[in-house]
């Protein structure tokens, strides 16, 4: 697991310049049963593309390069701990 997380955070880290061109930023925030937990900043907070941003760019990228990811939320959609 923590091979995957670090896999995770340097995909990320590759994706990162490119929404830093927008004036956003992703902040990985949690693993959970194969779903990738993030935070957007900055311009991507407030974009009404956020979801396109997350599920047309960051989650492709992450599935394609990350064996185990099915998919990337948001952090405010993450399971509560029981």
């Amino acid at each position: 697991m923590d091979k995957t997380i670090e896999l995770i955070k340097e995909t990320l880290d590759k994706v990162r310049p490119f929404i830093n061109r927008d004036g956003g930023d992703v902040e990985f925030v949690d693993f959970i049963d194969g779903i990738v937990y993030v935070n957007m900043k900055g311009a991507c907070a407030d974009c009404m593309l956020i979801d396109t941003t997350i599920s047309d760019g960051i989650e492709i990228i992450l599935m394609e390069e990350v064996p185990g990811v099915l998919g990337v939320k948001l952090a405010s959609e993450m399971p509560e701990k029981k």
